[in-house]
């Protein structure tokens, strides 16, 4: 996908070995977990948005896919309050750094009382979120109608989150498994940050219909099983996972592609 444009892979490679390295010791084993997804979405980045287009990703965190891009030749910003741990011991703040020494705007706060204002007449080429809707206490109607209201005709709405009815769940629910969460992510931390509402393909329809969209698009992935610690199901989700993709309501990661 992206010799198109002119990035070839030997050069993406070469940004994500730079990228990763700039990580603590600590984060590696999880980067190494999710590199594939995050290539994936990079590369996605690349098929459908110019180069020096204008990016903007509500709660990504210090996830590496924004400085990727950032150092691609995107222009990036991220809305994200920075409150859940993995974000917020020193070695995490010296990523941040990073994030923002090379050129990804960070405006910290909650996305739905976040001061839009900052931003000016910006128009964005893409507006993504990934793995955090599902977090969220509020509903997102205002949030994702304000974020269209500011991409340019023809622009691209990307977000993604865990199917609440992926094939592994139909499985294991009537077995009496497959909570969200366990009890005590639940139950001791004072401010619970985990799945409030997992979408299932009809959610993400019901989302794009609401904001107009000229097109959508809805894909299945199956990321979690290249990261079991099972090898045996590490070496086979690859084949399972290209089977899956033709049903994107089985799968355990959904992504709505909404244009304008």
């Amino acid at each position: 996908m992206s010799r198109r444009i002119g990035i070839n892979s030997v050069e993406l490679d070469n940004i994500f070995f730079e990228v990763f390295s700039m990580y603590p010791k600590g984060f590696h084993n999880v980067l190494h977990a999710n590199k594939a997804r995050i290539r994936w979405q990079v590369e996605t980045v690349l098929k459908h948005v110019p180069l020096g287009g204008r990016l903007i990703d509500i709660g990504g965190g210090i996830v590496p896919f924004m400085l990727v891009c950032q150092k691609l030749g995107y222009e990036t910003i991220i809305i994200d309050d920075l409150e859940d741990e993995t974000c917020k011991d020193e070695s995490s703040k010296k990523v941040v750094d990073y994030f923002e020494k090379n050129g990804v705007m960070f405006i910290h706060g909650d996305a739905f009382s976040a001061d839009f204002g900052a931003l000016g007449a910006m128009e964005f080429d893409l507006v993504t979120s990934h793995d955090s809707m599902e977090h969220w206490h509020h509903s997102p109607k205002r949030l994702f109608h304000s974020l269209w209201g500011m991409m340019k005709e023809g622009g691209l709405f990307w977000i993604s989150a865990p199917n609440c009815v992926n094939l592994r769940k139909r499985i294991t629910v009537p077995f009496g498994h497959g909570k969200w969460t366990k009890m005590k992510d639940w139950y001791e931390p004072a401010t619970f940050r985990g799945h409030v509402r997992e979408p299932d393909v009809d959610d993400l329809r019901y989302i794009a219909r609401d904001l107009g969209a000229a097109r959508i698009e809805i894909i299945g992935r199956n990321w979690i099983g290249y990261r079991h610690p099972s090898v045996f199901v590490r070496a086979i989700t690859s084949y399972i996972d290209q089977a899956m993709r033709l049903f994107p309501s089985i799968c355990s990661d959904i992504y709505l592609f909404a244009w304008k």
